[in-house]
């Protein structure tokens, strides 16, 4: 399957819209722990997932990291291509958690043809205001929620993701993810194992009472 099948509305789009999509669009396999974007400084083009992980996060002057949303297949990253909105100064950092197929969109590209199609512009503003609710959740979660309950929520949602109650994933990497320290992350680790939640294994994450971490989350 090709571009034409991972957008949406690409049978809205004119005839030479989808040829100058086409024509500007590199296909890449980027393996796990490759960095795709660093900044707005960086304006890659846009980013089309057809198959992998990737995760957007922020960092701190102090170096800590927050995530603020994965990227799955059929998804649209636009962060990659902050330059063509002069509105947005959005310092997000993109990397495959996972080895990735993706389409790379030349900026100018797909901005041109944003500008005269009216489909690719509402799109656009749909995936752009998903993103924000997506960051807003995020600050609600940080500002308003207990630490337990955050990292109930987010070993469910990792759980989900993977498709799976064994998550093989470090203290340090959960830390990264929610915006803390790994020390905090280990003690409340402790706390969910003793309180028969998951187990713990040296790299490694079990859910074991999903019913009870669904309530501790809330």
């Amino acid at each position: 399957m090709g571009l034409d099948a991972y957008l949406p509305i690409w049978k809205q789009l004119t005839k030479e819209d989808q040829q100058a999509l086409e024509e500007a669009a590199v296909f890449r396999s980027v393996p796990k722990g490759t960095i795709i974007h660093n900044g707005s400084a960086d304006c890659i083009g846009v980013l089309v997932i057809k198959s992998g992980q990737l995760r957007s996060y922020i960092v701190s002057d102090e170096g800590k990291e927050v995530t603020l949303y994965r990227l799955l297949e059929r998804d649209i990253c636009l962060f990659s291509a902050a330059c063509m909105m002069s509105s947005i100064r959005f310092e997000v950092t993109i990397e495959t958690e996972k080895d990735s197929d993706v389409w790379l969109i030349q900026t100018e590209a797909y901005h041109a043809v944003m500008e005269r199609s009216a489909p690719l512009a509402n799109y656009t503003c749909q995936v752009l205001a998903s993103r924000f609710s997506e960051v807003m959740w995020l600050m609600d979660q940080l500002l308003f929620k207990r630490f337990d309950a955050r990292l109930a929520t987010f070993l469910l949602e990792e759980s989900t993701i993977e498709d799976c109650d064994t998550l093989e994933i470090t203290h340090e990497k959960i830390a990264n993810h929610m915006g803390t320290a790994r020390e905090v992350v280990t003690r409340m680790l402790k706390y969910f194992q003793e309180e028969g939640m998951v187990s713990l294994t040296r790299g490694g994450v079990t859910i074991v009472n999903r019913a009870k971490l669904d309530a501790k989350a809330g």
